[in-house]
């Protein structure tokens, strides 16, 4: 019997994988090893670290973009050939570099379900939640006996204006519920939008023409919008698309929402915004450094006191729910079966 395939599983913090390649591991074609405890290796120690405990292996599982993987990493690893990742994408993985070394880099596809997706239901979860206060309100009664109501109330949302940063497959989602849940006017904008485009994104969800609106500029967008939400995906070009300009511009009643990525949002210019208490809030998903360090600003700043605006986090939980983590991991299987048989795999990034 040959050896079985070796296989390092990184940053499945709920160990879902292990589950999904029991039919794998018990037949021995499979061995799995978990590192459930993600390494940033942009420090030496942890890069140094994370080389050695990665050396043995032939496959390597990668959840998202947790675990980075640029060329100095990819080649002190000399028994790597197939470096997985879920998602359609992942920035963090240098698979040009990897495809010199001879090392297939793949993703997981979509599954194809009906929006919306998990990353909408979080940014609406995210929208409502910071709107209502529900995070404030819910450790206050917690913590503190006295407390009934606090001194600011939430917003209404009908009438109010979303304006979406980037109108792809997540913005039209969010655009579709604000207009037929909560009666919303939807601006959106990007480098590329028309209001062409945008009069075919709505007729694709089944709005009417005209009813996402694209303003003359990305300023007017951030001028009109009580609610600011991020759909782009980060590039060069993209990153810090939000920046001191586009803050100051904002009301100081709007919030501002990021599921999608932390640099297209210059990080600085936030942290100066939200401690001034030049707009209402902000609710963040992703961060610059993930996990969050525990010394974070975004973790130890005494948000919405002192003049300061409200700040409500999650923890880059907008695609993190048993079932589409569970998905994308029968993905992974699958894409090892294939290796496996010698088939052509899945979703090949290079």
């Amino acid at each position: 019997m040959s050896n079985p395939l070796k296989i390092a599983i990184l940053d499945d913090y709920q160990d879902i994988a292990s589950s999904k390649f029991a039919h794998l591991t018990s037949t021995g074609k499979v061995a799995l090893t978990l590192f459930p405890k993600t390494l940033d290796v942009r420090n030496p120690d942890e890069r140094a670290a994370q080389i050695k405990r990665l050396e043995p292996f032939e496959v390597i599982s990668t959840m998202r973009e947790r675990s980075a993987f640029h060329a100095d990493v990819i080649s002190a690893l000399p028994n790597l050939k197939l470096l997985l990742t879920t998602g359609v994408r992942n920035l963090s993985i240098d698979h040009e570099f990897a495809a010199t070394k001879g090392i297939v880099v793949a993703g997981t596809e979509r599954s194809g379900e009906s929006s919306p997706d998990t990353t909408t239901q979080q940014n609406w979860a995210l929208i409502l939640g910071l709107a209502r206060h529900i995070a404030r309100d819910d450790i206050a009664l917690k913590t503190d006996k006295s407390y009934w109501q606090g001194q600011t109330l939430g917003i209404d949302l009908p009438g109010k204006t979303l304006g979406l940063m980037g109108l792809g497959r997540l913005g039209k989602a969010t655009a579709r519920i604000a207009v037929l849940a909560f009666g919303m006017k939807v601006v959106a904008w990007s480098s590329s939008l028309t209001q062409e485009k945008a009069d075919k994104a709505a007729l694709d969800i089944g709005l009417p023409a005209g009813s996402i609106v694209v303003p003359p500029s990305k300023l007017d967008l951030v001028r009109q919008a009580d609610i600011v939400s991020m759909h782009y995906v980060l590039s060069d070009r993209s990153r810090g698309i939000i920046g001191k300009e586009e803050l100051a511009a904002m009301k100081p009643t709007a919030l501002l929402i990021n599921t999608s990525r932390a640099p297209l949002i210059d990080q600085n210019a936030l942290l100066e915004t939200l401690k001034a208490g030049r707009i209402r809030g902000a609710a963040i998903d992703v961060y610059e450094v993930e996990p969050l360090p525990a010394d974070s600003e975004w973790r130890t700043t005494e948000w919405g006191k002192n003049g300061r605006s409200e700040l409500l986090l999650s923890p880059h939980m907008g695609y993190g729910t048993e079932e589409y983590i569970g998905h994308m991991y029968d993905r992974v299987v699958k894409n090892v079966e294939r290796y496996l048989a010698g088939e052509e795999l899945l979703a090949r990034f290079n």
